[in-house]
């Protein structure tokens, strides 16, 4: 096994375009696994630790741009208001020290079904930075997971950044497992209100293939709440419609049974997260919302 070891961004798009079956290795925490167990054997790791820009992150007035290799705990640490549900995820992530090393890019290149940021990102809304030699390109997050641990890079691309929504109102996330972190998630889900857009997003985890929006769920909702005039008013949501959200949501479920838990479990699990993840976000939604007109005054 070759160790490759590029001092910036453009030496490591030489590299990959050189050896397109090199594995990137930034924080190491499922290459290293595989490796160590002998379920992957590459010819090329590609070490992208002095590729200081990978280690960065922008704030713009809509998106933060997150360099691939930024680690989770500076998520948690410098994101949470712009990014909170992504930092909810990741205080689920591993151990302190696994948070310290893992990242998001990390993440998005293993492709796992189960990775925790994956919700986070569906629900925020999110696009991928791909980059090789040939160019650089953005990819919808939805578009990116192709299969189990498949996901949409060409031979010769890196993950560069990601690039996610800013909260503009409330969001979620919540996982099931033996115990709230240091575990694969059984399933996971994550929901996002974008009261600019009037509009809910949601975030499926290890439940199907890959990770997946509850896209008729969210088209329920946004009809319950524009149709309503919840947005406006803020009023409580009735508990049917809740109900029905989470019914829904479990119906974009496609598992599986394994050793973690059996496909009606995830499918049950799914639609509580679902309901109980609406319920506290729109609850957020409804004690921070700019005052409206003809609300009654507190007090």
């Amino acid at each position: 096994m070759d160790f490759l070891r590029p001092a910036g961004w453009e030496e490591a798009l030489e590299a990959k375009a050189a050896h397109p079956g090199a594995v990137p290795l930034a924080g190491g925490t499922d290459v290293m696994v595989e490796i160590n167990f002998d379920r992957r054997r590459p010819e090329h790791l590609l070490d992208l630790e002095r590729v200081s820009e990978l280690h960065e992150w922008e704030t713009g007035a809509e998106y933060v741009r997150l360099g691939a290799a930024v680690p989770y705990t500076r998520i948690i640490e410098n994101l949470r208001h712009e990014l909170p549900g992504l930092a909810m995820a990741a205080r689920t992530v591993g151990s302190p020290q696994i948070r310290n090393r893992g990242s998001v890019g990390g993440n998005l290149g293993a492709a796992s079904p189960a990775g925790d940021a994956h919700p986070a990102l569906l629900s925020a809304g999110s696009r991928i930075e791909a980059a090789s030699v040939r160019g650089s390109r953005l990819i919808p997050v939805e578009d990116f997971f192709t299969g189990v641990k498949r996901n949409a890079l060409a031979a010769d691309e890196l993950i560069r950044a990601v690039h996610i929504k800013r909260a503009t109102g409330p969001q979620q996330f919540s996982k099931v497992g033996t115990r709230n972190a240091m575990v694969i998630a059984v399933c996971a889900f994550g929901i996002a209100l974008h009261p600019d857009t009037r509009t809910v997003r949601t975030g499926i985890g290890s439940a199907a293939p890959t990770p997946v929006r509850a896209r008729v769920a969210e088209d329920f909702l946004n009809a319950e709440l524009g149709d309503g005039g919840f947005w406006e008013s803020g009023r409580p949501l009735p508990p049917a419609a809740a109900r029905q959200f989470g019914e829904l949501a479990a119906g974009a479920c496609n598992p599986i049974d394994d050793a973690r838990g059996t496909a009606a479990y995830r499918r049950h699990a799914v639609s509580v997260m679902a309901r109980r993840t609406l319920g506290w976000a729109w609850e957020s939604y409804r004690g921070h919302r700019p005052a409206q007109r003809g609300d009654r005054p507190c007090g």
